[in-house]
């Protein structure tokens, strides 16, 4: 085996010159640390990927709830409940078309609004679906709903959008102001 750089060395007491290869690796090594790199990175990339596919659940549920909150407000000012619906769905474009975020379009969506008779308390429930990573769904699955579209994200919302102290009707006070 040849080397590819000799270093000639001296030794100061025997005065004997001793030759010394200078690879920096043995030809046995060489290429280990591409192979550790082909095993390493894709082990990380799927850490990393299941590490991000709670939190893009998370945000979905989030903007989910936020949602919810706005439309029972304009629930409990709005005397047409499709309004509100629409209000609720237009603000649930934000929620990006990927499957790890939403699955089936805007006709995935089920928006349900109820308000009370005296429009002091307003309930909204949205829910949606999610398609989950193989691995994380086996999780996912185990905590949650499961059906053929994925996995069912559901908000339910219970809003007390007018206090007892404040008298009269909305009407009345729109045309006070």
């Amino acid at each position: 085996m040849a080397c590819c750089k000799t270093l000639h060395r001296i030794d100061v007491a025997t005065g004997a010159v001793r030759r010394t290869c200078a690879c920096p690796l043995p030809d046995a090594e060489r290429g280990q640390s591409t192979v550790e790199a082909a095993v390493v990175l894709p082990v990380l990339m799927l850490l990393f990927a299941l590490l991000m596919q709670p939190v893009c659940v998370l945000y979905t549920r989030m903007l989910m709830r936020h949602v919810a909150s706005q439309t029972a407000r304009v629930l409990a000012t709005s005397a047409d409940v499709e309004t509100s619906r629409s209000f609720a769905l237009r603000r649930l474009r934000a929620v990006p078309e990927a499957s790890l975020f939403h699955v089936g379009g805007s006709s995935d969506w089920q928006v349900r609004l109820n308000r009370s008779p005296d429009a002091r308390f307003c309930d909204v429930t949205i829910a949606g679906h999610v398609r989950p990573l193989p691995l994380f769904g086996v999780f996912a699955g185990a905590l949650g709903r499961r059906d053929a579209a994925g996995l069912l994200i559901e908000v339910d919302v219970h809003e007390r959008v007018r206090p007892d102290w404040l008298g009269g009707e909305y009407e009345t006070w729109m045309e006070a102001w």
